[in-house]
């Protein structure tokens, strides 16, 4: 019987070598991977669906789900990310601490970009940061059209400028920006990190949370899981699988350029266990209700779900195994 044939959108991680290479392949399906960046993958999956199975946005995944979009997920999360690293002040401007931030002007991405929602979220929830104070200024057009909450004081980057520039300009305060900006590449001295020590605060935060926030998750088109609903499942499995492999290769310090990977890997497992990417409901409850919380917040959904009416209830089911 020949297998069904599916496109998958991703990005080029470790863990999804597996999957991209062909080492691992999901049971019944003939596997097209596309792999590209962020940005572009979400936008094709959000604009105009371009992939059967697609590494999408968490955040734009559950504002489109609202929309009635017509693709829903599996319990996987290929992509995390602590963000307290990525709060930028302007120096000098009077920010020493996080609530610093209240009555400022703040430059994102999108507001329904994964990182700054978390980080917004955060800065709420444990630094008392009111996020109602805040001009926001986002750099580029939402992927899906929303209006924000009406406490929201939002507005667009004029053309022909953008975040980081409006920052070494004066025109902005501080930054929370999915990837590292260019000032701070470049080690100007015009801009810093809110947190100085941001691996410390990120271990703080994990410990008085439990959460590890989860950026992306994986959607499937709904007229596939319609005529082939078995194709969530072993699509689950071979993210799981791939996972697995990664680890194994990771138990080799060959397999990594980085001189104290041994002492890495322990402080790892310490913190977080054996899998700090865990592909379940259970073990992302936690991370999974506070996402959907800010989004409702925020005015992103006008209705706040249970959790697990976000994935293909198929996808949830524990399979069962003989002893």
């Amino acid at each position: 019987m020949a297998k069904l044939k599916l496109t998958l959108g991703c990005g080029d991680y470790d863990m999804l070598k597996p999957l991209i290479e062909g080492t691992v392949a999901p049971a019944g399906i003939d596997l097209n991977v596309l792999t590209m960046a962020s940005p572009e993958r979400h936008g094709r999956m959000l604009r105009h669906e371009e992939f059967d199975v697609c590494e999408l946005s968490l955040v734009a995944y559950i504002l489109a789900r609202d929309k009635g979009r017509e693709f829903t997920a599996i319990p996987v999360f290929p992509h995390r990310r602590f963000r307290h690293g990525y709060a930028v002040k302007r120096m000098g401007c009077g920010i020493e601490k996080p609530a610093d931030f209240n009555g400022k002007r703040v430059g994102l991405d999108t507001l329904q970009n994964s990182a700054g929602l978390w980080m917004r979220g955060i800065l709420q929830d444990f630094y008392d940061v009111d996020l109602k104070t805040i001009e926001w200024w986002c750099q580029e057009e939402e992927d899906i059209p929303f209006e924000p909450a009406k406490w929201m004081n939002v507005h667009r980057v004029p053309e022909g400028k953008n975040i980081d520039q409006m920052l070494l300009n004066g025109e902005l305060e501080g930054a929370m920006y999915p990837e590292t900006l260019p000032s701070i590449r470049s080690g100007s001295p015009k801009v810093g990190l809110v947190f100085p020590n941001p691996k410390e605060e990120e271990i703080d935060y994990f410990r008085r949370s439990g959460i590890y926030p989860p950026m992306h998750t994986v959607v499937i088109k709904n007229e596939i899981l319609e005529k082939s609903p078995w194709v969530a499942v072993s699509m689950l499995q071979a993210f799981q699988k791939a996972k697995t492999v990664c680890y194994q290769r990771m138990r080799d310090p060959r397999s990594f350029a980085l001189v104290w990977v041994k002492e890495l890997m322990q402080e790892q497992d310490t913190l977080f266990g054996p899998d700090p990417w865990p592909y379940n409901l259970k073990d992302n409850r936690t991370a999974l209700e506070a996402v959907v919380r800010y989004e409702h917040e925020q005015g992103m959904i006008q209705k706040r779900p249970n959790v697990e009416e976000l994935f293909f209830p198929p996808s949830l089911q524990e399979i069962q195994h003989y002893i």
